[in-house]
């Protein structure tokens, strides 16, 4: 009788806790949404660049993700060498339409892409963001724009630039240059603040509403800092962060990753860009004095799910 008794108190207690969670998380719920976010990008096995970067930030931030990769790659090419095949545009068409049998294009609210290898992966990303906005109108396409930055120089073969001005930027509501990127996709100058904003004009009048900037220097930018500038529509923000003086393959795929998660929740840009700057800086943090080859996203993932909000925006 005593071991009945005590198996039903336990029970008891444990029913009551779970109703005291089930309370918690409801009140949580009022607060956050996840999002369902399809990310076309590369895939590596070791590292983390492409999907490998951008799919678990997005999940400890609290969005569902359904990655399709372009590539199935052991790491990423930096290395000089890898093992792996890309995956032909057909064979991503296929998984597109798979999702799209499950009946659950109208589930997407953001489908997000970055290395773009060629003119048919391109036109299968267009045309993917084509059918889902047809089943959810609300649904952003946000672009990362993968060309090259400002110490390479570009770094993709001659027919991209083009390939993404004219059909694949057109039809975006997001993109993530950085600022090379940004002076090579609009042909201008992006050396001055003001030329940089006349850039992200340009931008917008191919298509895309909003702009995130990253990796944005200028003349009165000190020597120990770096910027990112988002701008949606006419609202323009300016965060200022330590420049650790170093570089990890796939940083600019989790910013391009978390601005377009945190974006598509709020629709708020200044938010979004702090949200972005505070989780990028403390995974590079992270990452540097660890002395780590690739970034430490395991280690770091807190960052993501609770950004320290350390940096404040600055509206121009």
């Amino acid at each position: 009788m005593a071991e009945s008794l005590r198996w039903a108190s336990h029970k008891i207690a444990r029913r009551n806790n779970f109703c005291l969670f089930l309370g918690e998380r409801a009140g949580s719920v009022a607060q956050w949404v996840a999002m369902t976010i399809l990310s076309i990008q590369s895939h590596v096995t070791y590292g983390h660049v492409g999907n490998s970067a951008a799919v678990f930030p997005l999940q400890r931030a609290g969005h569902e993700v359904w990655p399709v990769h372009t590539v199935n790659f052991s790491n990423h090419t930096g290395y000089g060498d890898w093992g792996g095949p890309m995956i032909p545009a057909s064979d991503v068409t296929s998984i597109i339409d798979g999702i799209e049998k499950r009946g659950a294009f109208p589930q997407i609210d953001a489908i997000l892409s970055g290395y773009q290898g060629g003119a048919d992966i391109a036109d299968a990303i267009v045309e993917t963001v084509r059918r889902i906005k047809a089943a959810n109108p609300k649904a952003l396409y946000a672009c990362d724009p993968v060309m090259g930055n400002a110490k390479s120089g570009c770094f993709v073969s001659d027919e991209i630039p083009p390939l993404l001005r004219d059909r694949v930027v057109p039809v975006a509501d997001i993109i993530t240059p950085n600022q090379f990127e940004l002076g090579y996709l609009t042909d201008s100058e992006v050396g001055t603040l003001d030329q940089t904003l006349a850039a992200v004009k340009k931008a917008q009048e191919i298509g895309p509403k909003t702009v995130l900037v990253t990796s944005v220097k200028r003349p009165e930018t000190p020597e120990d800092q770096v910027e990112m500038l988002a701008v949606d529509g006419d609202r323009a923000f300016l965060v200022s962060t330590p420049l650790l003086p170093f570089k990890r393959n796939g940083s600019g795929d989790v910013t391009a990753a978390l601005f377009t998660g945190h974006y598509t929740e709020t629709s708020d840009v200044k938010e979004s860009l702090r949200r972005t700057a505070s989780s990028v800086y403390d995974l590079l943090e992270n990452t540097y004095e660890a002395e780590s080859a690739e970034l430490r996203l395991i280690q770091a993932q807190d960052v993501f799910a609770h950004p320290r909000m350390q940096f404040d925006a600055e509206e121009l």
